[in-house]
């Protein structure tokens, strides 16, 4: 028995050592149509799963055995496989994926001379004087321009492939006078100064333009050359200088549309239930309206995330539980008869070598729509100052997608700087937005290096313009509410204008284990990645709740201010399958209630209902005439999945508003400015100096000068409204 035990054992060694002999090591270059190396690109092992990424030479390196099927894909390319033979060497040239995608690159340099089709259009033979664009239209099958402008607009749509492509900004390179442009210079272009327009397709753009130019050129020449051997930014330069273009209002942009909270009674609703916000992407949304002198759309004032933007001066927690607990009641300032109540909670300063370990994943959206300077340039200067904080005990990857979801850089310890700027660095725009395939390889990425007790997130950077399965905002939700089982959290950020889609980035952080911030500038992404890193990536404290049961003999009505759609059911607040907000390492979370007390008569309030017969309120039963409120808080420790509750009973004790704190001042100063941003029907004064008054008189604790800047923006609009 023991022979054949022995025998058994040199056969099953010998069997591995036979097959680690077949296992080899297969190299190459990938490259594209054009012989250019290909960064970046995926290679992947079907028999075996292992996977290689090429360098920025696009050479690879993988482990494969003969017979063995390697996929090589990149984003915008067709995939190609190949099957390991004898060679150890596999060079593998990429066609881009337009041929059966109908997707689109708009990046492309180069001038040309005759290879154009036949789709030029010549000014001096005209007596009309058609804008640039307008010239452009009907010359060419399979060219559309967008209605919807009386005159040419910088963000008029221009397509020469058709509309059928999943992304909304598939617009051809455009070359004035030799020299690359963007696509809303062609706007600036006097129409008289123009020559001839030129249009390239397929084949005779590849071919002069190279392979990033697969959406088509379109190619303007001036009389007299007038922009002629300028450098791309002369080039913008005296295009504004020659032909000022207003800021274009963001008519493509989308945001969730809500109702503002109404007053409440005690008596026929006892309970009010929300999940707490820390988000503050509404703020500095608003604040790049103002600043560009735009009006503000309604829907994207959420009054929570105003309030929230700024730091208040609450104490940290004295005992076991992750966050501090403080109260105020005080008078309205918008409504002298009425309370503010407010509720601020202070997060746990942890040091940051105390830290978890982070395991993030940046997933970050390099579609068509990304090319403007706000949008992945900005990203990409975002993102380092977030690599700046990173320990070597924390590893990062990176995903993209655009057409199609791609890894381009593998998990990378966080001490190697400058191999992920690398990464950052050399990523480019280009293709449509398949969002929901970045989605799901990061939470792949993220769960395949999960690090148990750690920090595990995936970074979303995109400007929300993409899609995700057939109806959009519905397969979205159920992803994402899929992806948090995983116990991977999100931080979501979004970048751009004009076509910015506050919608779906608002709910992916609401519907994940997620925060969400608008980065309007490099002084945003400072704050947000850098100042408050801590609060920003590392949570304490998951799905916190608050539940507040309002006396009835003190309160005759209330109303949450904001949380509008945060709000939960009375029943989901110790269900604790109910996804809630996240709290971060000295992060505060302030929430505001406006309370008509007892006994005030308000136009604010429709008639009562009398007493009900077989429905007594508690608190009309006791003696609990000193009490306001009873308020509870749930939450779950960052890797836990039971909830910890904890109880607070609130004292009638109101003080007025010249005698409250600093923090309740203030945060009701930015309420008060969102409200009136929103045109609430439930404030009666809505002066912008009675609101700078009282934001001066709570200016403290204001080290940054945000604070500051606030007032500044109220200034900003005292003639406007």
């Amino acid at each position: 028995m023991k022979n054949v035990k022995l025998i058994s054992l040199a056969l099953t060694m010998l069997i591995c050592f036979v097959t680690m002999a077949q296992e080899k090591t297969i190299t190459g270059i990938v490259s594209d149509e054009t012989r250019m190396p290909i960064p970046g690109a995926n290679i992947t092992n079907q028999n075996t799963k292992k996977t290689a990424v090429t360098d920025f030479n696009g050479a690879y390196s993988i482990q494969a055995q003969k017979g063995d099927l390697l996929v090589f894909d990149y984003i915008g390319y067709k995939s190609q496989r190949q099957k390991v033979q004898n060679s150890n060497t596999i060079n593998i040239k990429l066609l881009p994926a337009f041929q059966t995608l109908n997707e689109v690159v708009v990046v492309g340099y180069g001038t040309s001379s005759d290879e154009y089709e036949d789709t030029s259009y010549r000014s001096s033979k005209r007596k009309d004087k058609k804008s640039g664009s307008e010239m452009l239209q009907g010359r060419v099958a399979g060219l559309a321009i967008s209605p919807g402008y009386v005159q040419t607009s910088p963000s008029q749509n221009v397509v020469i492939r058709g509309v059928a492509s999943i992304s909304s900004k598939n617009e051809p390179l455009y070359v004035i006078d030799g020299v690359p442009a963007k696509a809303d210079q062609i706007a600036q272009i006097n129409p008289s100064d123009i020559e001839e327009v030129k249009v390239l397709k397929e084949a005779n753009a590849t071919a002069i333009y190279g392979s990033k130019a697969t959406n088509g050129v379109i190619v303007i020449d001036t009389k007299n050359g007038i922009y002629k051997n300028l450098s791309e930014k002369e080039l913008r330069e005296k295009l504004i200088k020659i032909n000022p273009v207003q800021p274009v209002e963001p008519t493509q942009e989308d945001y969730n549309a809500f109702v503002e909270n109404a007053f409440e009674s005690p008596k026929t609703a006892p309970l009010s239930t929300f999940s707490i916000d820390v988000d503050n992407a509404s703020y500095t949304n608003v604040r790049r309206f103002i600043n560009n002198g735009q009006s503000v759309p309604k829907d994207a004032v959420r009054v929570e995330e105003m309030v929230n933007f700024f730091k208040y001066n609450y104490p940290q927690p004295k005992d076991e539980n992750p966050f501090s607990i403080n109260t105020e009641l005080s008078e309205s300032p918008w409504n002298t008869k009425n309370q503010i109540f407010k509720i601020g909670l202070q997060g746990k300063n942890i040091p940051t070598d105390d830290l978890p370990a982070s395991n993030l994943v940046f997933l970050i959206d390099v579609s068509g729509s990304m090319s403007d300077m706000n949008k992945l340039p900005l990203l990409k200067q975002s993102m380092k100052i977030l690599v700046n904080e990173l320990r070597s005990k924390d590893k990062v990857a990176i995903v993209v997608y655009a057409g199609a979801a791609g890894l381009v850089l593998p998990p990378t310890s966080g001490d190697e700087k400058k191999t992920i700027i690398a990464a950052l660095d050399n990523l480019n725009a280009g293709g449509s937005t398949a969002g929901g395939a970045g989605i799901n390889l990061a939470y792949k990425i993220a769960t395949e290096n999960f690090i148990k007790s750690g920090n595990n997130r995936v970074i979303l950077a995109t400007d929300g313009d993409f899609n995700v399965g057939d109806s959009s905002n519905t397969d979205m939700e159920k992803l994402i509410e899929e992806k948090r089982k995983s116990g991977v959290f999100l931080t979501v950020l979004g970048y751009g204008m004009g076509n910015y889609k506050d919608s779906k980035m608002e709910t992916l952080a609401d519907k994940g284990n997620g925060n969400y911030a608008y980065i309007d500038n490099i002084q945003e992404a400072n704050r947000f990645l850098g100042k408050e890193f801590k609060g920003s990536m590392f949570a304490i404290a998951k799905d916190v709740k608050i539940q507040i049961e309002f006396n009835p003999k003190q309160v005759q009505a209330y109303r949450l201010i904001g949380y509008e759609n945060r709000k939960l059911r009375a029943e989901d607040f110790k269900n604790d399958a109910i996804d809630a907000g996240e709290l971060g390492s000295n992060h505060t979370v302030t929430a505001l209630y406006e309370i008509i007390p007892a006994g005030v008569k308000s136009d604010y309030l429709a008639t009562q209902p009398d007493d009900l017969k077989y429905t007594q309120v508690e608190a009309t039963k006791n003696n609990y005439t000193n009490e306001l409120a009873t308020i509870k808080f749930r939450y779950k420790k960052p890797d836990g999945e039971k909830s910890i509750e904890m109880v607070n009973v609130i004292e009638n004790k109101a003080v007025t508003l010249q005698n409250s704190s600093d923090d309740l001042k203030f945060s009701a100063a930015v309420a008060w400015f969102g409200l009136k941003l929103r045109d609430s029907k439930l404030i009666t004064n809505k002066s912008s100096e009675d609101i700078v008054k009282l934001a001066r008189q709570g200016l403290s604790n204001d080290t940054e000068g945000y604070k500051a800047e606030f007032i500044r923006l109220v200034e900003t609009l005292k003639e406007v409204y």
